[in-house]
């Protein structure tokens, strides 16, 4: 069984996007939690994919709740194999501001993207296309992915920045198809775009073409 080692720290990412990673990946991975505290070269050892979840921060700015040296652990650690998961703020820390994880790729609030059916920061769902198929997905300020690096895009949003991709050992989401029933309870005008866990699936699936199950 693959090792995943799931980063762990409320706000930043938050409680809720952890619990339900774990819900989802409990049945396929074993599973270790860590907090920045915790993150160092031993418990790199044996993992197969770190996984950065969603929460609140500065999506252009470096802050010090990482220093440089830890940006650069965690890029050695996927030089030498592992592989790297990111979803929303997640998905922003593996760009250039934070560490650096792309090459010719950047992470940009898809908010201010020219086109976007989404234009402030609020909880809400938008429109992609996922492996060719629509999907209506939860959104809460997430990244698109700019630039002209090879990757591979796995979705799009409506207008028609990637979404979801992968580049080499990184792979990277800005919606969070992670969402459980109780996110779309509570903000009720969204509520009818439940996706009865069908976007669980999505996830699963985008993790086992990234370590290449």
């Amino acid at each position: 069984m693959k090792n995943i080692a799931i980063f762990r720290h409320d706000p930043e990412c938050s409680q809720q996007c952890v619990d339900a990673m774990i819900k989802i990946f409990e049945p396929h991975y074993s599973i270790r939690l860590f907090d920045y505290s915790l993150l160092s070269e031993d418990l790199l050892k044996g993992i197969d994919l770190i996984v950065f979840g969603g929460g609140i921060g500065d999506s252009d700015k470096y802050y010090d709740l990482f220093k440089r040296r830890d940006g650069n652990m965690i890029a050695d650690y996927i030089e030498r194999g592992g592989h790297y998961l990111g979803i929303c703020m997640g998905a922003y820390w593996a760009s250039k501001d934070y560490f650096d994880l792309l090459k010719d790729i950047d992470a940009v609030q898809y908010i201010k993207r020219k086109g976007a059916d989404v234009k402030r920061s609020y909880a809400t769902v938008a429109d992609v296309r996922w492996n060719f198929q629509n999907q209506t997905m939860f959104f809460y300020d997430g990244p698109a992915f700019i630039g002209y690096g090879s990757r591979e895009t796995v979705a799009t949003y409506a207008n028609g920045d990637p979404m979801a991709i992968i580049q080499g050992r990184v792979g990277l989401i800005g919606c969070h198809p992670e969402s459980e029933e109780g996110w779309f309870d509570e903000y009720k005008y969204i509520r009818k775009f439940w996706h009865a866990k069908e976007h669980h699936k999505l996830l699963i699936n985008f993790v086992k073409r990234l370590i290449k199950e």
